[in-house]
Formats: C-alpha cells, sequence, structure tokens
C-alpha cells in the first residue's frame, strides 16, 4: 500500500463521493477509480459500495480507513521529527488526557516552551485512559495524563501535584443543592450521570465500592459518560445528577449548576505517562527535559 493511496482513499472516504474526491486531489475521475480498484485488487478486499449518488465503505473500508488515518498521522509525525528549520528547534508535541483541573501544571510548562521555542507547536487530544493509551500504544502521543485508578505499570510516569476531588454536580433548584456536601444515603434512589471513572471494571480500584459501602450495584444509574461538558448539558435538561470531578463545569452564580463534594472525600491522583525506553522527538524530548525538571519523584 502506498501512502499516496491511503490518502485518496480517505479522501473518498470524507467526500462520500468520488467525482468530489477527484477534484479535491485534482485528479480525474477515471484515474482515481482506478487507484482505488488496484487498492481494492491488493488486499483483496471490496473497500467502496458505489451508490447512484454516494459512495459509502464496507466494513471492510472502516477499518482500513481508521488504519490509514492512523498510518498517515504517524507518517506526518515521523516527518516532522526528523525535520527542523536550520538548526532552529521546531515541532509538535502530542498530548492526550482525560478532563481535569491538574491539567493546569501542563500548560505552565507548555506555556514556557513557547516563549522559548515559538516554532514548537503543541496538540492535545481529550479522551478516556483507554482512547489514550490506546494511542500512546501506537505512536500517535507522545505523553498521556491518566487519571487513576489504572495500571501505569508499563509506562515510565511522574505523579502530578494535587489530586481532583469527586463530587455531585446538579442544577442549584435541585433538593439536593442545599446541602454542603453529598453522603451515599442522599444519592439513594436519584437518576445518576456517571463518569465511566466510575464503572465496574474502575470502581473497586478507585474506592468507589468502598465510599459506597457495597450499595454500588444499587446506584439508580441512567446514563454514563467520558468526557463531562455533554453530562452537564443533560444535567441542566434535568436528566438527573452527574458524579464527575470538581472544576470540569462551570458552577459560577450566573450558572444554573453547582458542585457539591461527597462525604467521605473521594480523590484521584493524575500521573504523565510516557512509553518506556521512548525516542522523542527534539520538540518532545524539550517537554520532557521540564517536565522531569518540575515533577522530580522524591
Amino acid at each position: 500500500m502506498e501512502i499516496r493511496v491511503l490518502k485518496y482513499f480517505l479522501a473518498v472516504a470524507r467526500e462520500g463521493s468520488i467525482t468530489k474526491a477527484a477534484n479535491s486531489l485534482h485528479l480525474t475521475q477515471p484515474t482515481l477509480t482506478r487507484q482505488l480498484q488496484e487498492l481494492e485488487k491488493e488486499l483483496n478486499q471490496k473497500l467502496l459500495i458505489r451508490g447512484k449518488y454516494k459512495v459509502t465503505l464496507t466494513q471492510e473500508g472502516l477499518i482500513l480507513r481508521k488504519r490509514a488515518e492512523e498510518i498517515i498521522d504517524m507518517v506526518e509525525k515521523t516527518k516532522d521529527e526528523l525535520q527542523n528549520e536550520n538548526g532552529t528547534i521546531s515541532g509538535n508535541i502530542f498530548i492526550g488526557g482525560g478532563e481535569s483541573d491538574t491539567i493546569k501544571y501542563i500548560a505552565e510548562i507548555l506555556k514556557e516552551i513557547q516563549k522559548e521555542y515559538p516554532k514548537i507547536k503543541f496538540h492535545v487530544y481529550s479522551g478516556n485512559a483507554e482512547d489514550v493509551t490506546e494511542k500512546l500504544d501506537r505512536g500517535l502521543l507522545d505523553f498521556g495524563v491518566l487519571i487513576q485508578p489504572i495500571d501505569i505499570s508499563k509506562y515510565d510516569s511522574l505523579p502530578l501535584p494535587e489530586k481532583d476531588t469527586w463530587g455531585v454536580i446538579m442544577r442549584k433548584d435541585s433538593p439536593l443543592a442545599k446541602k454542603k456536601f453529598i453522603t451515599p444515603k442522599d444519592l439513594k434512589g436519584i437518576p445518576i450521570l456517571a463518569s465511566r471513572q466510575m464503572s465496574p471494571k474502575y470502581s473497586k480500584q478507585s474506592g468507589f465500592l468502598d465510599w459506597f459501602d457495597g450499595n454500588y450495584e444499587n446506584l439508580n444509574i441512567t446514563g454514563t459518560f467520558n468526557l463531562v461538558y455533554n453530562a452537564a448539558v443533560m444535567v441542566k435538561a434535568g436528566l438527573g445528577y452527574s458524579i464527575s470531578l470538581d472544576k470540569l463545569v462551570d458552577t459560577s452564580i450566573e450558572s444554573e449548576l453547582c458542585f457539591r463534594p461527597l462525604h467521605p472525600k473521594l480523590e484521584s491522583g493524575l500521573d504523565i505517562v510516557w512509553k518506556k525506553n521512548q525516542v522523542f522527538s527534539p520538540a518532545a524530548k524539550i517537554f520532557f527535559e521540564k517536565l522531569k525538571e518540575r515533577f522530580k519523584k522524591p
């Protein structure tokens, strides 16, 4: 498979039309069609379903699209790592992580780097631990910021300062808003939108099972989420209460929402991780050195 042909295939997947894709690529339609047919022949798979007005992907085509995007990203990342302008350090830093106020420490380091090395750019990918570690393992990210609990034994890591506090996001006109904190008893029977970090996969390690004193399975969890913005919209609409980390949703005077911490207090730490024996690009290496300097392990 040639990179050029993979780019052609992605253009067709994006446009949903061979004609539109050919125009965007400045190719003739017969030339693009021939390239796609040769790709299908090489892979011995039908990748496209050609309809009267639209081209759709087969299941094999969907798989190739995902892999092709990763391959193109890796190629561009590799080219970027090998190219510096006239000896001036440039390039990109790729960081993935979940939503957390603790990301401010990463932002401080990036600000320093931008001031010293204005040609360095950074790219932040938001996702849950599974999303981030998958991209990290594939080499599409340089670093990942992971909210505990999660097994990080296969990575090198540094703990970030501070911990995030768990609590409940709710409408200010809800009955529980009158309380200063939320106990397990308060959550009995109410509709709950739960962070994926609360799932059975993580809850035992995170302390949720202990916090709920054996009543975790009896919660009325009506929905789950991995990033909190949409959950906050659902709470505003009156769909329930969201159990989430603090400082991620607007709870100012003007907001319809408020946050009440759990009691007894429940917290999660964070770690920034990278692949063991990682060979960093010049830009990522600068971030790495500043990271070690800022967050040295005791």
